[in-house]
């Protein structure tokens, strides 16, 4: 019987293996990392005296893999305290340590014969009843269980992570036929709930799902290039962001995924399938030729694309030589981009008879019926295929509900005209008069299969506020955001303004929020579903006000943002924040202020108002002062200058976190804050949290006076900023800003020691911030920001 899992160990400590290690480090699991012991010695080790019976050198491979993972980038760690989960070892020494851990995840070489020699070893020392799984990208689980114990064999299945595992979503779990359904039901929870992954159950077949209809989609657009005559740069120009599609298009792809992998990965299918489908999977003779060279991608330096200096040239796959980038821009394309919604886009180009929109057309009409054809095989249903699609690939759209956006009945209408054979399948549910995948009715999503349409089950956390207020509508609702009702007497406040920016309009509504759910409500969650949850204030406003010299009105937007979010803070019902991606600025300022904070795990927040020139003034600076204070142990003597200088440097320097780990490593988020790891459960998370409070019977917290450093610490906090100007490195200007956040952190010209109350460190605050947005090298930073979406520094 399955218990839970609460340690586990990765058997290889490659970049794959050492990234599945630092995932379950960061989500509190203990994990072996063990790996082959060295054959020789360097030279080095030899001078220090050391031998290979020595720990550190028969560890050497593992400990390597471990500390690689402090320099990579993007950041496998959410915090790098979690490497001290991850213990180093060796498949000779310590496999017998098996025997301690509830999970085995093998992540060796591709290579069949030595995966078994691997579990064949896993089998003698592992505990009964403990789960093991293999990583492999495309290798038959089936034949990898071949041979092994029965007790093995019902707990043993594919467990396929996306590189890296950290922040790509899919996990594709893969079952054989001795797999116990106990221990399918509980991976896949698991890997949902604990691990935060967007999971499919896939077939044992070559390459699983993603991977097998992404490399076929890649290899037909490289064959559709030299066909068509097109350039690498004009493909990825098509292929990209213009039909929901990652920045890195097809081959920017090609290059980070590195060619010898993909080659890899396609013949791996190559060798595993006939006909026509093995003519598609064969790589092309240019990518060939390119392995010859070397040129596999970014591991190497150059691949498809080499930068030179500032500038990024692509291949000529013709005459192997470089040269500048070229897009292609056609009527379709001008029409499309000028389209709202990649579905839109989508239409706008796939039907016009130009070289952007054949392109298209000939790229995405045989990887549909590809997608088609492969349903029953690899996969039960259109949606894990779809999902699969969009969390293992980041396509906005999987392969049905494209086909769905471009017309199901027009696109096989034209693929019939162009002799392509439709799947029996789908020539039936058009024979029946059906003609879209998906549909919708009373706010639940259904899909077609097996003749019919069935109602698409959720994991009950995963909670869609579309559907939502669809079900039920909304309570009260205005430009900038909306209030729900959560069921359970929890309510809900999304923010849609445009980047979720808060303006008078989000202001308005906090304040009706949490006077609503004072009268009829347990509490208040407030997150949203967009790309972030805030990027700050609106900064547009504020520079228009601005340079009208409106500072009165400026002065009174800031008020009533300050009020709100003291409001918000002395609310007698809970408010919950759930924060994601970008939380910056005032997004930060909404967290700060709530009884609890219920951050995802990839939240990036910080108060960064001094890269446009001004300092926090809804409340940020007093806010993040007082949750360092409050952090403190009670009774505890503590140095109050250290914690100004804290705030004053994470303000100063624009510190902005790149987790939730780290948010809660700089004080962003204190120790009784919850992270949740599966971004789709984050809102279900909130409203427990809200739930629980209710539960405990929660009261506003009293309104208190609380101790500053005064003058004495506003020298102190000036030093270190007064030393970077006169060795040049800040402008006169951002020694200015420096000066005015100083005088706010320290608490105005008073006594060190002086204890004052919030409403005085708001006015400060606020006049600070009236003070710098009436500057104008303030205001021309402001205006970069808008235009060019980064700092100046003037």
């Amino acid at each position: 019987m399955i218990q839970q899992i609460k340690k586990a160990a990765v058997l290889g400590s490659g970049v794959m293996g050492s990234g599945i290690a630092a995932h379950l480090a960061n989500i509190g699991i203990p994990t072996l990392l063990l790996d082959i012991v060295p054959r020789e010695l360097t030279d080095a080790e030899k001078a220090k005296g050391l031998t290979l019976e020595d720990k550190q050198i028969r560890n050497k491979i593992s400990e390597s893999g471990k500390q690689k993972l402090l320099k990579q980038k993007p950041a496998p760690l959410t915090s790098k305290k979690n490497i001290a989960l991850i213990e180093a070892g060796n498949f000779e020494d310590d496999m017998v340590r098996l025997k301690e851990v509830d999970w085995v995840i093998e992540v060796v070489v591709e290579n069949l014969d030595v995966k078994k020699d691997v579990f064949l070893k896993v089998d003698q020392y592992r505990r009964p009843g403990s789960i093991v799984s293999s990583n492999t990208s495309g290798i038959s689980v089936e034949a990898m269980a071949e041979g092994r114990s029965d007790d093995f064999r019902k707990h043993f299945l594919g467990t396929h992570f996306f590189n890296p595992p950290r922040y790509l979503k899919l996990l594709e779990v893969i079952p054989t036929s001795a797999t116990a359904p106990e221990v399918l039901t509980y991976m896949k929870e698991f890997g949902e709930d604990v691990l935060g992954k967007g999971v499919v159950i896939a077939a044992d077949t070559p390459n699983f799902i993603a991977n097998r209809i992404g490399t076929y989609g890649l290899l037909v657009t490289a064959q559709e290039m030299i066909k068509g005559g097109y350039s690498v740069g004009e493909v990825d120009s098509i292929t990209g962001p213009l039909i929901g599609r990652p920045k890195s298009a097809t081959f920017r792809t090609l290059d980070v995924v590195g060619l010898d992998t993909f080659a890899h990965v396609a013949n791996n299918v190559y060798e595993q399938v006939e006909g026509k489908e093995k003519a598609v999977f064969e790589v092309p003779g240019f990518i060939k030729k390119m392995l010859d060279k070397g040129w596999l991608g970014s591991k190497t330096g150059q691949g498809f694309f080499l930068k030179q200096g500032k500038e990024i040239l692509e291949l000529d796959p013709e005459t192997f030589e470089y040269g500048p980038r070229k897009k292609l821009k056609t009527q379709a394309v001008e029409l499309a981009k000028q389209q709202k919604g990649t579905a839109n886009k989508m239409k706008a180009l796939v039907y016009v008879d130009d070289r952007a929109g054949s392109l298209l057309w000939n790229v995405l009409s045989p990887a549909l019926l590809y997608s088609a054809e492969l349903l029953g095989e690899i996969a039960d249903d259109i949606v894990a295929i779809d999902k699969a699609m969009k969390w293992g690939f980041g396509w906005q759209m999987g392969p049905f509900e494209t086909w769905d956006a471009i017309g199901v009945e027009k696109s096989v209408e034209k693929m019939k005209a162009e002799g392509a054979e439709i799947p029996a399948w789908l020539q039936d549910m058009l024979d029946k008069g059906v003609t879209s995948f998906y549909k919708e009715e009373e706010g639940n999503l259904h899909f077609y299969g097996n003749g019919d349409y069935h109602l698409i089950k959720q994991n009950p956390k995963v909670i869609n506020l579309k559907q939502l207020k669809q079900q039920k509508g909304v309570i009260k609702k205005n430009t900038g955001a909306s209030l729900i009702d959560l069921g359970d007497g929890v309510a809900i406040l999304e923010f849609h303004s445009k980047s979720n920016a808060i303006g008078l309009d989000i202001i308005q509504m906090i304040n009706f929020a949490v006077d609503e759910v004072e009268k009829n409500y347990k509490g208040l969650v407030i997150s949203n579903q967009g790309k972030n949850f805030c990027v700050g204030a609106n900064l547009g406003m504020m520079l228009m006000e601005a340079q009208d010299d409106n500072i009165y009105e400026l002065d009174m937007v800031v008020r009533h943002f300050q009020n709100a979010m003291m409001k918000i803070k002395y609310s007698p019902k809970p408010v919950v924040v759930a924060p994601f991606g970008m939380t910056l600025g005032g997004g930060a300022e909404v967290c700060l202020s709530a009884a609890h904070i219920q951050a995802s795990s990839e939240t990036y927040m910080g108060l960064v108002e001094v890269g446009v020139g001004l300092i926090p003034g809804g409340a940020g600076n007093k806010s993040l002062y007082l949750k360092h204070l409050e952090g403190l142990p009670s009774g505890v003597n503590f140095d109050l200058q250290n914690v100004a200088n804290k705030v004053f440097e994470s303000i100063a320097m624009a510190k902005v976190s790149t987790s939730g780990a780290e948010a809660r490593d700089n004080n962003f988020l204190g120790l009784a804050d919850g992270i949740s790891v599966n971004g789709d459960h984050l809102i279900y998370d909130a409203k427990q949290a809200v739930l629980a409070l209710d539960e405990k019977g929660y009261r506003a917290p009293a309104r208190v006076k609380y101790p500053v450093v005064g003058e004495t610490g506003y020298a102190t906090l000036l030093l270190g900023a007064q030393s970077m100007y006169y060795s040049g490195f800040i402008s006169d200007h951002d020694l200015k800003i420096a000066k005015e956040l100083a005088f706010v952190i320290a608490g105005g010209k008073v006594p060190y020691g002086t204890e004052v109350d919030e409403q005085y460190l708001l006015d400060l605050e606020r006049a600070a911030f009236l003070k710098l947005i009436a500057e104008p090298k303030s205001q021309q930073r402001m205006q970069h920001m808008l235009l060019k979406g980064k700092p100046l520094r003037n």
